[in-house]
């Protein structure tokens, strides 16, 4: 590494994608620092074992050692680090524009869009070219288990990235996604969300359509086309070639009765082979023919994909197995909209052979805490035997009343403490229990095991 490098210094360094930023950076010889608050893992743990330093908390100036400053679109105006950095106008740049500008601009970029999906499926690429000897570099919004970490450079011109549409940084509302200029693009489904930046569906899909007057002619753009939010977005101009995947697509699932285990694929109409994993959803599978299709265009056989996607060995905090004590197995799932939720839950009810499945819901991203979606809500847990909802004060909407309609019993807390003991008291042998939420959960995921733990040693 050389030293010579500009010094970085992260404003959000523990976010996914700041993060997974920084350890590029630092791969790239950087040296790099950082701030952020509620920093847990697994970003933590990766920062921490890259030697990466941060300090928690934005209260404290930006270091005076001529660090160019990575801002991440947590920051905002009257926060004093920004206000120190405007008024001393020192030199500064959002994670997504250093990124294109310094690492994407001479790279194959094989981004993944789409409101639910983005890290199963950029995972799913990276493994089948990392399988297929073609060594990518990546940055995605979790942690492949078959990689154990988040991004890397990679050794060949292939770059695989997460490409989310939310805003850049305070001082540009441009998408993230925007500063990426992909060469193979992903859409795998658009559906309303980030109501804090967007006000409709319409919004969004008007910065997707800025994403596809991007894209080269000689690219290719891999689309949902189940999606009618997406096939409004091609309406108002694609010039470049599509395939399309999904129940109408030119990539399809064979027919199957169950949504867990072994399933074909089949292009225009002719089976290409079969993909046998432990995954389980039809969202999952879905997710699959994209990564098929994007790593085709970047010259992976079919068969040498199907291959690989049978050693896939998943996402962190997706259905992820955290343990199993006392009978009870409990899972870290991310989801966190009501499409995501429902889709997550069927796939383990599928998987569940007849055990209770509780869901445990943590309301935690802007738009889920401003109750945009309630009226999908209820809906999405059809699959649960039994529902819990932390509801915090600063919750804008009440579980009680949103969720009165569900089938399943349901327990509102507004106490994670409380929440802990509601799910000891209630949780027996032979439960599936899953823990949803896009942030750390107040560690309960842990703290439920450990007492489980207690709990079958005491008996």
């Amino acid at each position: 590494m050389s030293a010579s490098l500009e010094p970085l210094h992260f404003l959000g360094i523990a976010g996914t994608f700041m993060g997974s930023l920084a350890l590029l950076a630092r791969e790239l010889g950087h040296p790099v620092t950082g701030v952020d608050a509620n920093v847990y893992p697994p970003m933590s743990d990766q920062l921490a074992a890259r030697g990466i330093e941060f300090r928690e908390g934005f209260d404290a100036p930006p270091p005076d050692d001529g660090s160019r400053l990575i801002v991440g679109n947590i920051m905002k105006r009257g926060m004093p680090v920004i206000e120190t950095l405007l008024d001393r106008g020192l030199p500064h740049v959002s994670g997504p524009q250093w990124l294109g500008e310094r690492l994407l601009r001479e790279r194959w970029v094989i981004a993944v869009a789409g409101t639910h999906g983005k890290t199963s499926t950029a995972s799913m690429i990276a493994w089948i070219l990392e399988y297929a000897g073609m060594q990518p570099g990546f940055l995605i919004g979790g942690v492949p288990v078959n990689f154990g970490v988040s991004a890397r450079l990679g050794e060949s011109p292939f770059f695989v990235i997460e490409a989310d549409e939310y805003d850049t940084a305070f001082f540009d509302k441009r998408a993230k996604f925007l500063h990426y200029h992909p060469r193979t693009l992903v859409l795998n489904n658009l559906e309303y969300d980030h109501a804090d930046i967007f006000p409709d569906l319409a919004a969004i899909e008007t910065q997707f359509h800025h994403l596809m007057r991007i894209l080269p002619g000689s690219g290719l753009a891999v689309v949902n086309g189940d999606s009618d939010a997406l096939a409004r977005v091609l309406a108002r101009g694609c010039w470049t070639p599509v395939e399309t995947f999904g129940v109408v697509g030119d990539w399809q699932v064979g027919q199957s009765g169950t949504l867990a285990g072994p399933f074909s694929v089949s292009l225009n109409g002719k089976r290409q082979g079969g993909v046998d994993w432990a995954l389980s959803g039809a969202h999952n599978r879905s997710n699959a023919l994209a990564a098929i299709a994007a790593a085709r265009h970047a010259g992976v056989p079919v068969a040498v994909s199907l291959e690989a996607l049978s050693r896939f060995r998943g996402v962190a905090r997706r259905m992820e197995l955290r343990g199993e004590r006392a009978g009870i197995r409990v899972f870290d799932d991310f989801a966190h909209h009501p499409t995501a939720i429902a889709t997550t839950l069927a796939g383990a009810r599928d998987q569940a052979s007849g055990r209770r499945l509780v869901a445990v819901l943590d309301p935690r991203s802007n738009t889920m805490r401003m109750g945009v979606h309630q009226q999908a809500l209820a809906d999405s847990f059809d699959a649960a035997d039994l529902v819990l909802v932390h509801a915090p004060e600063t919750l804008g909407w009440q579980p009680a009343d949103v969720l009165s309609t569900m089938p399943a019993p349901l327990m509102v807390e507004p106490d994670i403490d409380r929440l802990l003991a509601r799910l000891l008291a209630t949780l027996q042998p032979g439960d599936d229990v899953i823990l949803m939420s896009n942030g750390a959960f107040g560690g309960l995921h842990q703290r439920l095991l450990d007492a489980l733990t207690a709990k079958e040693g005491e008996a």
